[in-house]
């Protein structure tokens, strides 16, 4: 077996549980920004936006669905998609152009604040600590969590945004970018992510060893492909490689799994 130089992580529900500070940060930026609009006009004495919390917030979605598909290289960059939404919207109920470019770029960044404050696996830290000292490192992402702000940032010299490169997973090029940027080649390098399509399937097609989160039992495993229930569980697969080359450098054979 080739050796394993270099570790790409997804980071949504693979290195912490998205789906409570996604709900979290739909649900609070959009209120926040209500709130800061309906008191910015009453600080102006001018009347309040016909937009509500629940109808606001379901027109702010299909709009964001409607974008995708009419411009769709744009499809997977989901901050561009949700900023062009909202100035749209506030433009329709009302705000001049201006305002209306002003408040969504602030309620953007309030969906920032709020997306960043993620809660790593207890596991994460102490893990990618240990496996920096061993191999580079690299983070591939079709979220739209700033990179450089998120609780793990530092242990990903390579942080990937495929939605910013347009090129949103299962598409190759973020795998590649990151290989290019690691100057590691696909097959001495790993992919780690909880996604079989968007993750597992283009990092094994590449050639790379790839690493599938999921409690699935059921599923067969193509060649270099390897499942886990949990991220902490990674050195337990690395192990396996591990002796599996030596075994291979002694025996002359070929690992093929």
């Amino acid at each position: 077996m080739t050796m394993l130089k270099a570790i790409t992580f997804d980071l949504d529900d693979t290195l912490w549980d998205n789906h409570g500070v996604m709900a979290r940060t739909e649900e609070g930026h959009y209120r926040w920004l209500l709130e800061a609009l309906e008191a910015w006009r009453a600080a102006r004495q001018e009347p309040a936006l016909v937009l509500t919390h629940e109808g606001g917030g379901r027109d702010y979605l299909q709009r964001r669905q409607q974008l995708a598909k009419q411009v769709s290289e744009r499809r997977g960059d989901f901050t561009w998609l949700r900023l062009r939404a909202l100035e749209a919207q506030l433009e329709d109920a009302g705000l001049h152009r201006s305002a209306a470019l002003m408040w969504a770029s602030a309620a953007m960044n309030e969906f920032h604040r709020l997306r960043v404050q993620v809660t790593p696996h207890p596991e994460a830290a102490g893990l990618l600590a240990a496996l920096a000292e061993r191999y580079q490192l690299a983070a591939i992402t079709n979220g739209n969590i700033h990179l450089k702000r998120q609780p793990l940032a530092g242990y990903f010299p390579v942080a990937i945004a495929a939605g910013e490169l347009l090129a949103p997973k299962p598409d190759p090029k973020p795998f590649l970018t990151a290989l290019s940027r690691l100057k590691v080649a696909p097959e001495c390098a790993m992919h780690v992510g909880d996604s079989w399509q968007e993750d597992v399937l283009p990092a094994q097609q590449l050639g790379m060893h790839a690493v599938w989160i999921s409690e699935a039992e059921d599923q067969p495993l193509p060649p270099r492909v390897h499942r886990i229930a949990h991220v902490k569980e990674l050195p337990r697969v690395l192990e396996m490689l591990e002796k599996a080359g030596l075994e291979t450098h002694h025996s002359g054979g070929v690992y093929s799994h």
